[in-house]
């Protein structure tokens, strides 16, 4: 079970801790982080601190005792979350997503009080790594979770991870289309491959691949029972060449001309990467390929929030590219390419987050009030760093061998694009099958009158039923087609 600490409240100013020093502590400290927009802060003995230049939507946020302020000031990165959870924060004004980046944009770790950045070197040196049970009970903790909350936010195809935005407009389904594409591209997948991919969620990306290897086969695997069970579900006749397993990487054998992992490095943990590319290694053909899509930072290694590692991703850690590269080499695998995603993952997560409050009440009948408000505050604090701070999604290609991948990255593109061609081609055939089964259903012959016009067209006028219909046949083709009611309403 998961320990929280509970304060009683020091409201009356009798208490160890005196509220004029507290708000004289809190003052000092908000007042250099945050230096623009328009921040409120009541104190538990009721005294408003503003902070900012005025400019921008009003926050206002509100303690509810005296030992919350101080919680605030010396450990903000697990307290905040704590706080709000417990109702000792509350927000007044505006969300909480709206106070964190007022703190976060300015921020940037480096005017942090100084026991928060003490605190925080300290746990930037325990590494602790995820051994095969603690894994699985790691994975349990957030990926068993009823599926019908990830319903509540996620694509059709439930992507529980980066998306990406090829153009500003483009929806969250479509920008994990496109993400899939992507991936797809950068594996150079051909029909006769045999395709792994670990840590496989609940299938998507897998099917996908599937479709593309028509003659090999997809195997994902994962240790989330909840994620299995619904990846198996969504199989069906199309996808006889795609299985899902519940199984540790570590243990798996056999060998794979690709290798695929989405969103399942940042569980490894650091302790454990050497192991992660050595199976990787161990399972990848000489001339295989493999890509990595993890979440990164994009500074110096050693940080990770860990109020995210205790309440969502239990044992979970964000590298920086210099902890993963030497890894890499030390498998006797080569980077063939790096691409730093920047703020795709804080579009996703600003979907996420809008379509989670819509259904906030929905959430709370599956769980309860202090679980919304936890999942309120990774969603919108996860958004802030991707947006203000410095996480970032790396995806990263890896070879054995320099001639495994072109030369140029031409490539991808043009998978890409083919990728699309063939998909709305497949749209327009199950259109015109849609369109062909429901044509003779849709209109009676019977009330059709048959007149030959002047335009060298054999042309039909009736109603079906009460409205006006034209049938066009095209002379050279013969390939006719009804005209209902008016030129726009048009079925082929």
């Amino acid at each position: 079970m998961t320990r929280h600490f509970h304060f009683k409240g020091d409201t009356s100013g009798k208490g160890s801790i005196p509220e004029a020093l507290a708000d004289r502590a809190l003052r000092a400290a908000l007042v250099r982080i945050v230096t623009k927009g328009r921040l409120t802060v009541t104190t538990a003995k009721g005294q408003n601190l503003s902070f900012g230049d005025g400019t921008g939507p009003a926050v206002s946020v509100r303690f509810i005792d005296s030992r919350a302020q101080w919680a605030f000031l010396a450990d903000a990165d697990m307290r905040l979350g704590e706080l709000f959870m417990d109702g000792r924060l509350v927000v007044e004004v505006g969300s909480i997503y709206d106070f964190i980046a007022l703190l976060l944009r300015e921020a940037q770790n480096n005017t942090h009080p100084w026991p928060a950045r003490f605190i925080g070197t300290l746990r930037a040196r325990l590494k602790q790594p995820n051994l095969p049970g603690r894994s699985k009970r790691n994975v349990a903790h957030h990926y068993d979770l009823d599926g019908r909350l990830y319903e509540l936010f996620l694509d059709a195809d439930r992507q529980y991870s980066c998306a990406y935005f090829e153009h500003p407009d483009q929806s969250l389904d479509e920008a994990q289309l496109a993400k899939k594409r992507h991936l797809a591209a950068k594996l150079l997948l051909e029909p006769h491959q045999r395709v792994l991919d670990i840590g496989c969620g609940w299938g998507g990306l897998a099917r996908h691949i599937g479709a593309r290897v028509t003659k090999g086969e997809v195997l994902g695997i994962t240790l989330s029972e909840e994620q299995l069970a619904y990846a198996r579900s969504s199989l069906d006749k199309r996808d006889g060449r795609v299985s899902f397993e519940l199984q540790d990487y570590r243990h798996l054998k056999g060998r794979f001309d690709r290798i695929v992992s989405v969103g399942m490095f940042e569980h490894v943990g650091s302790g454990s990467y050497g192991t992660f590319f050595k199976t990787c290694a161990r399972l990848l053909n000489v001339d295989g390929v493999m890509v990595l899509h993890t979440i990164g930072c994009s500074s110096t290694p050693g940080f990770t929030t860990p109020w995210l590692k205790k309440y969502i991703f239990l044992g979970g850690y964000i590298p920086s590219l210099s902890e993963i590269v030497p890894q890499i080499e030390k498998a006797r695998m080569m980077v063939t390419d790096v691409e730093v995603l920047r703020l795709h993952y804080a579009s996703t997560l600003e979907i996420w987050r809008d379509r989670f409050i819509a259904k906030r009440e929905a959430a709370r009948a599956l769980y309860d009030e202090r679980f919304c408000r936890m999942w309120e505050v990774y969603l919108a604090a996860a958004e802030a760093a991707f947006r203000y701070e410095d996480l970032v999604m790396f995806q990263i290609q890896i070879a054995k061998r320099n001639t495994s991948v072109p030369m140029t990255r031409n490539y991808i593109r043009d998978d890409e694009l083919n990728a699309d061609r063939n998909l709305q081609d497949s749209r327009r055939r199950d259109a015109q099958s849609k369109s062909d089964v429901e044509g003779p259903a849709q209109h009676n012959a019977d009330c059709v009158l048959v007149r030959r016009s002047n335009v060298g067209n054999d042309r039909a006028v009736g109603s079906i039923p009460d409205q006006p219909v034209e049938f066009v046949v095209d002379q050279q083709t013969r390939i006719g087609r009804y005209l209902i009611g008016c030129a726009n309403d048009e079925t082929d």
